[in-house]
């Protein structure tokens, strides 16, 4: 067992640095600086099953970093939460396969509302529908999953996490997100007390 887990942890590591860099990130972080930070819109993250859990966790650690962002379950948008989309929002779209119909689906309704909106996708297929519509894709790099039947979201979804990070940190640093403002959206908890006592 100890040398399987070595080699799942070879795999993920190696679909992580194979992840293919490229000056989308650059345009990513500049539209998400530009919609959010400067013209007070939001970052609207939305995705399916794992995907969307992903989506989930990007949208609350933007928050936690000074950009405003909110999870959109696909499904329920089309009953009605798609009312969340305001003026300058900006849509961050996560699906492995490119073709979730119900993330393809929000794209057509959400640019049916708003004619100007623009969105990110992370995808592991750059040749996808969604990939086609978005303004800007962030490709995976379409790892192998290192699920034994090669079908659990796996690997697919550590490289999507790892996008996330990179967007969100890369923000940070464009905005010049402080301690100071960290601390003040961290009241509780230890990341909470450890930023006070920084940004003193």
């Amino acid at each position: 067992m100890e040398e399987n887990i070595k080699q799942l942890l070879r795999d993920e590591a190696a679909a992580v640095l194979n992840i293919p860099v490229t000056d989308n990130y650059r345009k990513a972080v500049e539209l998400i600086v530009e919609q959010v930070h400067r013209k007070g819109g939001k970052l609207v993250t939305s995705g399916m099953g794992k995907a969307g859990q992903i989506a989930m966790n990007i949208a609350t650690t933007f928050c936690s970093t000074g950009i405003p962002a909110v999870f959109l379950h696909p499904s329920e948008a089309q009953h009605g939460d798609l009312g969340i989309l305001q003026q300058n929002d900006l849509l961050l779209l996560i699906s492995n396969s490119g073709k979730t119909r119900e993330i393809v689906e929000l794209t057509h309704l959400s640019r049916r509302l708003n004619p100007e909106l623009k969105f990110i996708v992370i995808t592991g297929n750059p040749d996808s529908p969604l990939a086609h519509e978005a303004d800007i894709c962030l490709y995976t790099g379409g790892p192998k999953e290192v699920c034994l039947l090669g079908m659990t979201p796996t690997t697919s979804t550590t490289t999507m996490t790892v996008i996330g990070d990179i967007l969100v940190v890369e923000t940070m640093r464009m905005t010049g997100f402080t301690i100071l403002e960290y601390s003040k959206r961290h009241h509780g908890g230890y990341l909470g007390e450890k930023s006070r006592e920084l940004s003193h």
